[in-house]
């Protein structure tokens, strides 16, 4: 038998045989009929290498691995905070039949207290009556205790104190009016050179004329020698031998006097004179004042308007 197989002549020429493929480090399962069947490929990672897989999980000659690292997830995000649903409020109570009448005050007058089951007008009436004798009450306990007006009759406190014209020495047309502290002398002593408001004693009745109440200035306390001298045709007063200064008193004023003393004052007394040295009878006539006859200290002269002022 020939090595050649018989063959018609017009028979195509068998192919040549095909070369091997070159080695690529990389072959498809795929290339040959007796290549094995692929395998079931592995779950499905995002991203799959076209290598097959070798032992130590490296593919083809090239070494490259299997496959990357799974890429890196974002954390889920939060959900959305939906907003609360508002709150219910709840429904308003109808007020009720008291609620609706206004609340009764109950007053603290004790005259509304006694009076109210009494008739209006006759309760208007009650608190009239009471109003105004509360008020008289209040001025006689002022006047009695604390402050009382005086008015000035006469000139010996002139010019420090007005009297009304057409009377003898008085140079204004309305009196001064004067307020006397009458609770003063309980805290203190009188003081020398203040104005003050007393009772007169019973020889000035008979010295001069008129008694009752005085308003003169404090010139010699208790235990003092008052003397009053003259020089040049004036008098001034001197104190335990010493000259007093007294600028209330103007110097025409000082005119038309006699000496006087030296006389001292007893304990418990005080020595008067009026700044009107020349019209005023005073300690120089009828003696000392006594302490208990003393009511007040003036303090202001609040009438006429043009004259009110402090003392």
């Amino acid at each position: 038998m020939s090595d050649v197989e018989d063959r018609p002549e017009d028979a195509e020429p068998a192919p040549p045989p095909e070369s091997p493929p070159v080695a690529t480090g990389w072959e498809s399962p795929l290339g040959r009929e007796d290549a094995a069947a692929p395998e079931t490929p592995p779950a499905a990672t995002g991203w799959e290498s076209p290598l097959p897989t070798q032992a130590g999980g490296m593919g083809g000659d090239h070494g490259w691995p299997m496959a990357p690292p799974p890429p890196a997830v974002d954390p889920p995000a939060p959900p959305l905070a939906l907003p609360s649903p508002p709150l219910a409020l709840p429904a308003p109570t109808p007020p009720s039949p008291a609620a609706e009448r206004p609340p009764v005050h109950h007053s603290r007058n004790p005259v509304d207290r006694l009076t109210r089951g009494l008739p209006n007008g006759l309760r208007v009436t009650i608190d009239w009556i009471v109003t105004i004798v509360g008020a008289v009450a209040i001025v006689l306990l002022v006047k009695a205790f604390v402050v009382n007006p005086y008015r000035i009759p006469s000139s010996s406190m002139e010019s420090t104190l007005h009297c009304a014209s057409p009377a003898i020495g008085c140079e204004a047309r309305f009196s001064d009016r004067v307020l006397a502290n009458r609770f003063l002398y309980r805290l203190r002593d009188p003081r020398r050179g203040e104005i003050i408001v007393f009772k007169t004693p019973p020889a000035a009745q008979i010295k001069c004329g008129a008694g009752g109440t005085f308003v003169k200035r404090l010139v010699g306390l208790p235990g003092d020698t008052v003397e009053l001298r003259l020089r040049n045709g004036n008098g001034y007063v001197y104190i335990n031998g010493n000259p007093l200064k007294e600028p209330y008193v103007e110097t025409p004023r000082r005119g038309a006097v006699q000496s006087f003393g030296p006389t001292k004052v007893k304990p418990g007394n005080y020595f008067m004179m009026g700044d009107n040295r020349s019209q005023s009878c005073d300690s120089r006539m009828w003696g000392t004042v006594p302490r208990e006859n003393l009511i007040g200290k003036v303090f202001a002269t609040y009438w006429p308007p043009n004259r009110v002022s402090l003392h």
